[in-house]
């Protein structure tokens, strides 16, 4: 059930979920493509629509808030009050059909507007949740921020023809604790001159497709048991 290749008559009247993958056009060091965070949250919609055909798969939306990576060409950032307004508005139009409303989030700079975003649409009496694509704390990788090893792995097994692994190099390996305060005043940019954050040494497909696999099955069980916190899925 892929929402972009449907017609209105495909869609009766039985309750229908709606996934939608939220995602980021911005910086990914000099290795990675713009769009890292909008196929990895693809990639999680994918699994979780394979494992459930009913789902019905929306098309992506692919702009976020990455103010903090403005510092490097080619990103574009909606800002929050922007993607707030999208998020709230397209959860408004989904749910007049779709019974249930799934935001698959591949990009940490959305969060908060998310959550705001959810909550309002949940206060408005829709079913409506969001979930995160993150590795699981004991999936065996070093969890670093940006760019660096998780990524790399994932886009090595997503699309390694767009991975270039002669370019990958390590950028800021301090603890984000240490680094949040300079990216809140200048953004990536004031404490990492490549981009990166964490260091993509070690990365391979096959982590990569482990590491889908896993966040692919930890969100399916949250979907399943669907007990939303705060309109987050955990």
């Amino acid at each position: 059930m892929l929402l972009g290749d449907l017609t209105w008559t495909d869609l009766d009247d039985r309750p229908r979920a709606l996934v939608v993958p939220v995602g980021s056009v911005e910086q990914h060091g000099p290795h990675l493509p713009m769009t890292t965070d909008v196929r990895v949250a693809e990639a999680v919609a994918a699994g979780l629509h394979d494992r459930d055909p009913d789902l019905v798969l929306a098309p992506a939306l692919s702009y976020g808030a990455a103010g903090e990576h403005e510092g490097f060409p080619g990103t574009v950032s909606l800002g929050h009050e922007a993607l707030y307004t999208v998020l709230v508005e397209y959860g408004r139009s989904a749910c007049r059909w779709a019974a249930r409303l799934l935001f698959v989030n591949g990009h940490g700079g959305n969060v908060a507007t998310l959550t705001d975003a959810v909550d309002r649409l949940r206060f408005e009496a829709r079913d409506v949740a969001w979930l995160a694509c993150v590795p699981a704390r004991d999936a065996g990788v070093p969890l670093d921020a940006h760019a660096g090893r998780v990524e790399t792995s994932l886009m090595l097994a997503l699309a390694p023809h767009l991975v270039r692994t002669d370019a990958a190099a390590a950028g800021a390996t301090a603890p984000l604790r240490e680094l949040i305060d300079d990216m809140r005043a200048g953004g990536v940019a004031a404490v990492s001159r490549n981009g990166v954050l964490g260091d993509p040494s070690g990365a391979s497909a096959e982590e990569g497709r482990r590491l889908l696999d896993g966040m692919v099955a930890a969100a399916a069980a949250s979907v399943a048991r669907w007990e939303p916190d705060g309109g987050r899925l955990a």
